[in-house]
């Protein structure tokens, strides 16, 4: 019985951990950020949790004073109110206790932005994403003798059979899209974000890889990450760009380097066979063998 239960309990345990392709995107219920993909996504939850070691004091000391204030010096029992107008020891620690906590924030806060600001050494991939109402334009720079260019619009509810992304958890609605970015896992990415020129201001922006920046029509930005796990990971144009903002996701596929190797070769001659192939790979349901109990 024992025996038997391990097993079951491996089973399970490969049932929710082994699978070939996991999206992050927006959950019901959900008050936090998405889990973190890459390295600095990882500080900035940190940093988060972090603040709230400082803004939960704070806001508990300041509800606990007003309840004492409105407790202690109503006019019923207080009808001659104090006339002292200040006091040297309270101003002295309201302004060192603000500059303390500031000075604890900044720190950590320079540095995250110093890791988000500076770019790797080497870059492994480099894609232009151009904003244009409503979708998204990627180019992969280096890519052959003519590079490697495609649109990306918002996956229509009836293209989903079409299309092979029926599985609306993984491709959920007004998050999927026909074709994605592709980019290898455990790689430098650098993502130049601008804008069509008589476009209008966009901003590229995916939670879990802790990217966000504008796109600007005539001004080339750029931003970079590097994927720490595998998988299908969702974001939107975070500027209001017009009457269709809404409906201008971004979804960035994330495979080893093989695979993203042999979609980068397909691709430069038939787009939509190598996402297919692509997706056949990632997407396949994950198998799990368990071993048969042969105690008796």
């Amino acid at each position: 019985m024992i025996k038997r239960a391990y097993a079951a309990l491996s089973a399970l345990i490969c049932l929710l951990f082994a699978t070939g392709s996991y999206a992050d995107q927006p959950r019901p219920w959900e008050i936090g950020m998405q889990q973190a993909a890459t390295g600095n996504m990882h500080q900035i939850r940190w940093f988060e949790a972090y603040t709230l070691w400082f803004i939960i004091p704070i806001t508990l000391l300041v509800l606990v004073l007003l309840v004492v204030v409105m407790v202690k010096f109503q006019a019923s029992k207080n009808p001659v109110p104090s006339k002292t107008s200040h006091n040297t020891l309270i101003e002295v620690i309201w302004t060192i206790g603000p500059v303390l906590i500031l000075l604890f924030l900044a720190i950590p806060s320079f540095n995250l932005l110093t890791d988000q600001l500076t770019f790797p050494q080497q870059t492994d991939v480099t894609v232009k994403a151009t904003a244009t109402q409503w979708q998204w334009n990627y180019e992969y720079e280096n890519s052959g003798v003519a590079p490697l260019a495609f649109d990306s619009f918002m996956l229509k509810e009836q293209d989903r059979t079409t299309a092979g992304k029926e599985d609306k958890s993984k491709y959920p609605r007004l998050l999927a899209v026909d074709n994605e970015m592709v980019v290898p896992v455990g790689k430098n990415v650098r993502v130049l974000v601008t804008a069509a020129p008589a476009d209008v201001i966009h901003s590229f922006a995916v939670p879990s890889f802790g990217v966000r920046i504008d796109a600007i029509p005539g001004r080339l930005n750029e931003t970079w990450f590097k994927a720490d796990r595998e998988g299908l990971f969702y974001g939107q144009c975070s500027e209001l760009c017009g009457k269709d903002h809404s409906f201008m996701p971004i979804a960035i596929r994330v495979v080893s380097d093989d695979q993203y190797k042999q979609w980068l070769a397909s691709a430069a001659t038939d787009l939509n066979k190598a996402n297919k192939a692509l997706m056949a790979a990632v997407d396949q349901p994950a198998t799990v063998k368990v071993a048969e109990n042969t105690a008796k």
